[in-house]
């Protein structure tokens, strides 16, 4: 959601240009129009406002599916105006959502039979499905403080610095404190180490990522549970894990089999998954599973009989529509393990592919791993005469949206740029957005610097002494000095954390 806080001329009007065949007046920009208008106008001004977006297969800022089937759009269309809610209306909606659930549980290797049923829930997003999975922690914490008649209004979550957006609203939402492990230069995801040494008895779980939103890096979440079950055994708690799956659920289990960061893991206890990622649907679904029923506790369950039965509900919200759900069950029927395994090995081809382009300019510093999310993060050897966000800038008018953003605490002064290889982005996609970077780069090679550039700047030069016109030698600014200046610059126009959607 966006929050307006521009101050608009209510009185502004929006003019159109081929509705006039059907509407002679404007209509108001930020009021609510008097009249009606023939459906044909009304079309012509909304579509003709559209045309200035960008074009979503384009759009490499985003891990949210861009393309889908024919056939699955057919069936989201024909279900778009399902409430999904509605489960005594729409039973079989409801049963295709529990099929999905248990399908991911085994995924993940949930401790369930062939004949038990999964515990989980479709969210409209991860950050929906972080919420749910934060409070059933929190609410379990609490009620074993009470139990052992100690303190319980300081519950706490450690994770990285480089946690999503969503990890701190919960907390702020939630009234959780956010314990972040700082991040370090070459190295940006959760340190497990500094990770455990951060639990105390307050803390409701150790949240771990599974696809980095900076760089796509999978965390060492098997040398976390390692890590934290000593720690356990020393203190006599019990701290369990949650791993944000969020981008990479959906591709370990192709792409890394014999990788353990799943259930397979004793103490991770729920798991959350965009089925609007690499579950290949889009925007607006996502998925939280639990190890048992026991990791959930059952007072944050709803149950509701108005729609007609007894309906149990842990949710956020409540109506939503139902045609998300739908076409995630039909990619799983639809692909198999093996349809998506292709997928992902094609989307790492592709990734390649584009690091291996990148590199032959020389210009770059690739931050990505070779495994994990199939993304290329990649930043400037050389920023002294440009900085990553005039080569973001610059690809826009070939249409490309490649975001540009510096690194959270403690590597605020590293600025990169990050393109998120998704299924619809082919080889040759792949071929002219490195020949266009290129471009780009040797265009600005041969531009003066802007003046702007001069408060941005990222220099090389070592610590040195200079002189002053009163004759007192002062010492010239650090790199690093320099560079958190740059970052500092930067984030006045960006926000911290600007990559990636839930």
């Amino acid at each position: 959601m966006v929050i307006t806080t521009a101050v608009c001329d209510s009185e502004e009007k929006l003019d159109y240009t081929f509705a006039s065949r059907y509407a002679s007046e404007p209509v108001p920009r930020f009021k609510m129009p008097k009249r009606s208008m023939p459906k044909e106008a009304a079309y012509q001004v909304v579509n003709d406002e559209l045309m200035l977006d960008g074009n979503p297969r384009l759009n490499l800022a985003s891990f949210v599916t861009t393309w889908m089937e024919p056939e699955c759009d057919e069936l989201v269309m024909a279900s778009i105006n399902k409430n999904y809610v509605d489960m005594d209306e729409y039973p079989v909606t409801t049963e295709l959502q529990n099929r999905c659930v248990n399908m991911i549980a085994h995924l993940f290797h949930a401790p369930i039979g062939d004949t038990d049923t999964a515990v989980g829930v479709g969210t409209v997003g991860s950050s929906e499905a972080i919420m749910l999975a934060g409070l059933a922690f929190k609410r379990k914490w609490q009620n074993k403080r009470k139990t052992e008649n100690k303190p319980y209004d300081k519950p706490n979550i450690v994770t990285g610095a480089n946690v999503q957006v969503c990890w701190e609203k919960f907390a702020r939402y939630f009234e959780v404190e956010l314990k972040e492990v700082k991040l370090r230069e070459g190295y940006y995801v959760m340190d497990p180490v500094k990770a455990v040494e951060m639990v105390d008895e307050n803390t409701i779980c150790v949240a771990a990522i599974l696809g980095s939103t900076l760089n796509g890096e999978f965390e060492d979440v098997k040398l976390l549970n390692e890590l934290l079950t000593k720690k356990n055994q020393e203190t006599g708690w019990d701290t369990p894990i949650h791993v944000d799956a969020a981008s990479g659920g959906f591709i370990a289990p192709f792409l890394y089999p014999e990788l353990e960061w799943d259930f397979r893991l004793p103490l991770v206890k729920s798991i959350n998954v965009s089925g609007h990622k690499y579950g290949l649907v889009y925007a607006g679904v996502g998925w939280v599973v639990w190890r048992s029923k026991d990791d959930l506790p059952e007072e944050l369950i709803f149950h509701i009989n108005y729609l007609g039965t007894d309906q149990p509900t842990f949710t956020l919200n409540f109506s939503k529509g139902a045609s998300q759900i739908i076409a995630q069950y039909y990619q799983f029927i639809r692909l198999g393990f093996e349809g998506y395994k292709n997928i992902m090995e094609n989307c790492l081809g592709n990734a390649k592919a584009l690091k291996e382009g990148l590199e032959k300019t020389g210009r770059f510093e690739i931050l990505s791993k070779d495994s994990g999310v199939p993304l290329v993060a990649f930043s400037l050897k050389d920023s002294s005469k440009y900085t990553v966000f005039q080569i973001s800038e610059s690809l826009r008018r070939f249409g490309w949206i490649v975001p540009a953003y510096t690194m959270p605490p403690d590597a605020e002064h590293v600025a990169i740029l990050r393109v998120v290889v998704r299924e619809d982005f082919n080889r040759s996609l792949s071929e002219r957005l490195a020949w266009d970077i290129e471009k780009v780069v040797k265009e600005l090679d041969e531009s003066p610097p802007r003046a702007s550039i001069k408060e941005a700047h990222v220099t090389a030069a070592a610590a040195v002494t200079d002189e002053t016109e009163d004759g007192k030698a002062h010492l010239k600014r650090s790199v690093t000095q320099v560079q958190r200046e740059v970052a500092s610059y930067w984030r006045r126009i960006a926000n911290k954390k600007t990559s990636g959607v839930c």
